[in-house]
């Protein structure tokens, strides 16, 4: 599913099914729980609920860390779409790990992701690529992801270069462009508290089709 809807409700705004971490116990699917949480900073963010903190390493271990936008997620993972030749795609194909982190201030509250990462399929990327406005992808074709860039205007000309190549035609996606799914084996929740008490919940599981093991952290 693909959610990318935003409103304007109130700061810590609890509707009908949005679940918090308060109570004795909690959900035992942390997909359903992500769901619920999403549709309501959907609801509230100004902008941009679907923005993430990814996180990669460099060969050596060194961290690295950038904001992208989720493109979809349901019980397989988490999807978001990149170049393969810039830093981040080869970071991903190197460790083929990585992790996440939501945060919606609008409804004080944090999800983290890590685990494994797959490639998705020609199918499913090519119906994403499809469904993105012209512009967007003619500048995934004419953009050398991470690379040295003389000067904007050798990047504008690029631009207009593919633009006039593909005049009339549908763009092929290029085959260096298409998404990973960050499969999960750990997903942790984080609901602010009053006088810094907050609620935490943390999922984890051996792989994909075994159990969750729910554990409440210390804030």
């Amino acid at each position: 599913m693909d959610r990318t809807a935003s409103g304007q409700d109130g700061i810590g705004t609890e509707r009908r099914g949005d679940v918090r971490l308060g109570g004795e116990s909690v959900p035992d699917d942390p997909f359903a729980l992500f769901s619920d949480w999403f549709e309501a900073a959907s609801r509230s963010e100004p902008n941009d609920p679907n923005a993430l903190s990814l996180a990669t390493v460099f060969p050596d271990g060194q961290p690295d860390v950038r904001i992208v936008l989720l493109k979809g997620f349901d019980e397989r993972g988490f999807v978001f779409y990149t170049n393969f030749e810039g830093t981040k795609g080869q970071q991903l194909l190197a460790s083929m790990r990585a992790a996440m982190a939501f945060h919606w201030k609008s409804v004080r509250r944090q999800v983290r992701v890590r685990g494994p990462v797959e490639i998705v399929d020609d199918e499913e990327a090519d119906a994403y690529y499809a469904s993105r406005p012209r512009g967007s992808r003619i500048g995934a074709c004419a953009s050398e992801q991470s690379r040295p860039l003389q000067s904007r205007e050798a990047l504008e000309a690029r631009v207009a270069e593919v633009d006039a190549r593909y005049e009339g035609e549908a763009i092929p996606r290029p085959p260096h462009w298409s998404g990973f799914r960050l499969v999960p084996q750990a997903i942790e929740f984080w609901q602010n508290g009053e006088y810094r008490l907050h609620d935490r919940a943390l999922y984890e599981r051996a792989g994909p089709g075994t159990p969750w093991i729910v554990t409440r952290l210390f804030p």
